[in-house]
């Protein structure tokens, strides 16, 4: 890899190791941060296709959306439509008539830079515990990775999957990679994708031996798979979208990498699988 882009990788690593494990409003207010960045760039890029989204207000609500889903994660569920009608009457009222591409390109600023994105927060508060103030929580030592938060454990999984499958797709691809994967993303290639999807299979299956899941390892392979699979389509769709913009990176935040988005796109999709995984499958399987 490249010296910068290894560097910036390492501390972001750096940084946000402890506000994963603080969890609480630590973790939520630092996700509030990346939404804010992240959805700034989409409407960038949806702006220089000539589109006026309702940008200020998607911004606001998607904030509202965040604190609720640390608050109370069923309101959470209520903002996301009450904020889409919301945002539609606003952008009734502009003195420039709003085109269907304003509201489209609002509605998926909310969706995809908002809502999605808000189900790491929920998957954090998992079981959580509190520590230290402002709900935050610090492991006692000597570490026990039983008496560990369930939501503390499957949020560094996912993120250990999500990192591994980016490296080995980055890595393979670059020395190996010959077919290419799809016309969206031309450098990305299938030897690439499969050794990503690969190593996320792997660590899936170690983390969940590690943390005694159900049907291990099988279950933390089937994880594995799910994030494989969805950070590459978070990865492709913001692909679509800088394509479609005629731009490089959504953004020159991030030295090596690009903007918030190039850096995050993996994360997206991938929230809402893994929380639902960690709900609804793996008590399941322990019946």
């Amino acid at each position: 890899m490249p010296l910068t882009r290894t560097i910036s990788a390492l501390v972001a690593i750096v940084f946000a190791f402890p506000i994963v494990v603080l969890g609480g409003w630590y973790f939520t207010l630092a996700f509030g941060v990346i939404i804010f960045l992240g959805q700034r760039e989409i409407f960038q890029l949806v702006q220089a296709k000539g589109i006026l989204p309702a940008a200020k207000i998607t911004l606001l609500v998607s904030q509202l959306l965040l604190i609720f889903a640390h608050v109370s994660p069923s309101l959470a569920n209520a903002v996301l439509p009450l904020g889409g009608t919301f945002i539609c009457f606003y952008l009734l009222f502009q003195p420039k008539f709003a085109t269907i591409a304003d509201v489209a390109a609002s509605i998926l600023g909310l969706f995809y830079g908002g809502y999605l994105p808000s189900y790491w927060v929920r998957l954090r508060d998992l079981d959580s515990l509190s520590t230290l103030p402002l709900e935050g929580f610090w492991p006692s030592w000597p570490l026990q990775v039983a008496t560990l938060p369930t939501g503390l454990t499957a949020t560094l999984l996912a993120f250990a999957c999500i990192i591994g499958s980016d490296i080995g797709a980055y890595i393979v691809g670059r020395w190996l990679g010959k077919t290419p994967l799809s016309n969206i993303s031309p450098k990305k290639t299938v030897e690439g994708a499969v050794s990503g999807l690969f190593v996320s299979i792997l660590i899936g299956m170690v983390g969940s031996q590690l943390l005694g899941w159900p049907f291990s390892p099988l279950s933390g392979g089937t994880l594995g798979t799910f994030i494989g699979i969805t950070s590459l389509l978070g990865d492709l769709t913001e692909s679509l979208m800088k394509r479609d913009a005629g731009v490089k990176d959504s953004g020159d935040l991030i030295p090596g990498h690009g903007g918030i988005l190039d850096r995050t796109d993996s994360y997206v999709f991938t929230a809402p699988i893994v929380y639902y995984f960690v709900t609804l499958l793996l008590p399941i399987l322990a019946r």
